[in-house]
C-alpha cells in the first residue's frame, strides 16, 4: 500500500511539475506577444526612429518585462525586417528606404487583389454592408488626424482580406499592411489626401459587395498605384524632412 501511495504522489509531482512548465511557457509567450505589440507599434509611429540603436534592457524597463520576452519580440521583428539584431552591438531600428516600400506596395498589390477578388465571391450580404461602411471610416479625416485614419485603414484592408477566407494569405497580407504604415509618418503625411483615399476605399467595397471579382481587384490595384504615386510626389516635395509627431 506504502509503494502504491508513493507511486501516485510521484506521478501527481510529475503532472504538477508539467502543469507549471506549460503555465510558464504560457506567461512567457503572452508576454513575447505584448512585447512584440508594444516594440512594433513604437517603430511603425516612429517613437523609435530609422537607424536608432535599442537597448534590450532599456527596453525590459520601458514594457517591465524580462530579457526573454523582449529577446524573442525582437528576433520576430528582425524576421519581418524592422530591425537588425546585431551580437554584441546591439539592436538597430532597420532605415527602411524608398525601393523597399515600393517592393512592399508591389507585393500588396498582388496579393490584396487576389484576396479582395476572393472576398466578393464570398461575401454575404451583412458582410459587403459592414464593409461599406468600414470604407467610410475616416473619408473626411484631416491631417491631425492621421493616426485615426491610418487604424481606419488598417482595419478595412484587415477586414476584406479576413473574408477572402485564406488565412495564410491575409497574414502575410496584414504583415505587409502594418510595414507600410511606417511610411505614412515618414513620407506619405505629406499628400495625406483622407477624401481620396475613402473613395478608393468604397470602391474596393462596392465591388466585392457586388460580388465583382475582377472589378474588385482592379479597384485594390488602383488603390494602391495611388499611394505609389502619393510617395513619389512626397519624395519631390522634400527629401529628409522629420514628419510631424502626433499626439
Amino acid at each position: 500500500m506504502a509503494k502504491k501511495k508513493t507511486k501516485a504522489a510521484g506521478v501527481k509531482t510529475r503532472t504538477a511539475k508539467k502543469a507549471a512548465g506549460a503555465k510558464t511557457a504560457s506567461k512567457s509567450g503572452s508576454l513575447a506577444d505584448m512585447a512584440y505589440t508594444a516594440i512594433k507599434e513604437n517603430i511603425l509611429k516612429l517613437y523609435f526612429l530609422p537607424g536608432q540603436y535599442l537597448n534590450e534592457g532599456a527596453l525590459c524597463d520601458l514594457l517591465k518585462v524580462g530579457r526573454t520576452p523582449v529577446h524573442q519580440a525582437l528576433q520576430r521583428l528582425q524576421h519581418e525586417g524592422l530591425v537588425e539584431v546585431m551580437p554584441r552591438k546591439g539592436v538597430i531600428v532597420q532605415p527602411g528606404s524608398i525601393a523597399e516600400i515600393v517592393k512592399i506596395l508591389d507585393s500588396r498589390a498582388t496579393i490584396e487583389a487576389d484576396l479582395a477578388r476572393n472576398a466578393a465571391g464570398r461575401v454575404t450580404p451583412e458582410e459587403a454592408k459592414e464593409l461599406k461602411e468600414l470604407a467610410r471610416a475616416g473619408i473626411h479625416a484631416t491631417a491631425p488626424q492621421l493616426e485615426d485614419f491610418i487604424e481606419a485603414d488598417r482595419i478595412f484592408h484587415g477586414r476584406f482580406a479576413e473574408l477572402a477566407g485564406n488565412p495564410v494569405l491575409s497574414d502575410i497580407a496584414r504583415s505587409l499592411h502594418e510595414r507600410s504604415i511606417r511610411y505614412w509618418y515618414l513620407h506619405l503625411w505629406q499628400t495625406f489626401d483622407g477624401k481620396s483615399t475613402g473613395g478608393e476605399h468604397s470602391a474596393i467595397a462596392d465591388a466585392i459587395a457586388n460580388g465583382d471579382g475582377e472589378a474588385a481587384a482592379k479597384a485594390v490595384r488602383t488603390h494602391i498605384e495611388s499611394l505609389r504615386t502619393r510617395l513619389m510626389r512626397a519624395q519631390d516635395i522634400t527629401r529628409g524632412r522629420p514628419s510631424p509627431r502626433l499626439r
